[in-house]
């Protein structure tokens, strides 16, 4: 039976962007379920936020691996994709689909984290200058602002104002996929927007 690589991997891209590294962690090094503590996200902002009230060194340590390791499950299946051969439009989905397992994993019963960490993997396989003005946004943000949620945002913002004036698009016929990765990163902060607009939002 003729096996399709595409599907096999559009599986394997949403399985492997489900793992929820932050809840995993967290749990095995410091016996603390994130999801009943702080924001109940299972991102690294979170597992800082709540296992620094223990230990503070320990926090830095397993927040810096849930974030390269959400980071690293995008960049690994989009390298794979591209070891593989597969087409850009096909990346695109793949990162879409990784973005999508992180934000509603189907091992917290489609529960997750708010999926910038690995949406900046995706983008920095597919679009590394546009990552790369992203990250230069989120650390002026976060140095000025000193929040989080509102540094992530700006930096998708800028990501997509980039891409869209300086790169001339995704290099496929639509620039749908950017659309949708953005979409549900600013769906998964809309508790965080709403603080915002408030006033209410605190820094990590």
């Amino acid at each position: 039976m003729e096996i399709n690589i595409n599907l096999v991997m559009y599986i394997c891209a949403y399985l492997v962007g489900s793992i929820p590294f932050g809840l995993l962690l967290a749990k095995f090094f410091a016996n603390v379920d994130v999801r009943q503590s702080g924001s109940k996200n299972i991102g690294a902002t979170n597992v800082l936020r709540v296992l620094k009230q223990n230990d503070p060194k320990k926090a830095k340590i397993i927040s810096a691996y849930v974030l390269f390791l959400d980071i690293f499950k995008a960049v690994a299946i989009l390298l794979v994709g591209k070891l593989l051969g597969l087409e850009l439009g096909v990346l695109w989905s793949l990162a879409i689909l990784v973005v999508l397992g992180h934000c509603f994993s189907v091992y917290l019963l489609f529960e997750g984290g708010k999926g910038v960490a690995s949406a900046l993997g995706a983008f920095g396989v597919l679009t590394p200058i546009g990552t790369l003005v992203a990250i230069v946004a989120w650390g002026i943000c976060a140095k000025v602002f000193k929040i989080s949620s509102l540094s992530a945002l700006v930096a998708m913002a800028c990501l997509v104002v980039y891409v869209l004036n300086y790169e001339n698009g995704l290099g496929i016929d639509s620039n749908v996929p950017m659309y949708i990765i953005v979409f549900v990163v600013f769906y998964k902060h809309i508790p965080n927007i709403i603080r915002l607009i408030n006033k209410e939002e605190t820094s990590v």
